[in-house]
């Protein structure tokens, strides 16, 4: 069984159909990527699995489990929506850090709420909410580790390189164990020589097993990285493939222009 399913996502933005039915399936493990032009619905479509964005119509499951359905998704509480949208987590291509925190502050914050929401709702007693804060604050540290920023934990967003930033992005995306982890254009922002840093960064994840969804102008890395690409144009899936099929024998018209352009 596929650990995602997306059937039929439509969006539409007043009279512009931005997406117009979109079908696809991801293994757990698996690295998708998804490329095309700008304005063909590639981010819409991240948006979309990451509850920022509500499709007009179709299904998203995880697991097995409908985590979205157009046809019910009125008759959600904002608790079971809230819940629904911890099984992905999304790498802005802007960072989106709150400047204010630490980075330690950035990677906490949501999971220390959740855990004190929780506490709140009696799931947790006052001696498991001070365990739980401990086992955050330890897996936050294992995080920056990872992405090689320990020494960074108490510095702030404005001390740091674009190249450091997004890679605390990934950390805090992380901190709330996904299921799904999501990037859309993660190195658009940063300058050519501090890209490698975050793609070393996403290539690691990929060997650990994480599943992941890439929006990327990158074509070389989505070559080396992906198990499946996806070719988006016009709010359509015009081609998937693997990276030999999509890279080295292009069905589509469209996809050939794409890739000569870009080559």
């Amino acid at each position: 069984m596929a650990l995602l399913e997306v059937k039929n996502i439509t969006k539409r933005f007043g009279k512009t159909e931005v997406l117009k039915g979109i079908d696809f399936s991801l293994e757990k493990g698996q690295v998708l990527s998804i490329i095309g032009s700008s304005g063909s619905g590639k981010t819409t479509l991240l948006r979309c699995l990451n509850f920022l964005e509500t499709p007009d119509t179709g299904v998203i499951s995880v697991d097995g489990s409908a985590i979205f359905d157009a046809a019910e998704h009125k008759k959600k509480s904002a608790a079971e929506i809230r819940e629904s949208r911890l099984r992905f987590g999304l790498v802005f291509q802007s960072f989106n850090l709150f400047p204010q925190y630490s980075v330690m502050e950035n990677l906490t914050l949501a999971p220390k709420l959740r855990a004190k929401e929780e506490a709140k709702q009696n799931k947790l007693s006052h001696a498991e909410l001070k365990q739980k804060v401990a086992e955050i604050e330890e897996h936050a540290a294992e995080l920056l580790a990872a992405v090689g920023l320990s020494e960074k934990k108490d510095s702030y967003p404005c001390q740091l390189s674009g190249g450091q930033q997004q890679r605390v992005s990934i950390a805090r995306a992380l901190a709330m164990k996904p299921d799904i982890l999501c990037f859309d254009e993660p190195t658009s922002a940063l300058d050519p020589e501090l890209t490698g840093e975050v793609l070393k960064v996403i290539k690691e994840l990929r060997d650990e097993g994480r599943t992941m969804i890439v929006v990327t102008h990158e074509m070389e890395f989505a070559r080396q990285v992906s198990d499946q690409i996806i070719y988006m144009a016009n709010g359509i899936i015009e081609e998937t493939g693997s990276p030999e099929e999509v890279f080295g024998a292009p069905k589509s018209p469209l996809l050939q222009s794409f890739l000569k352009g870009i080559g």
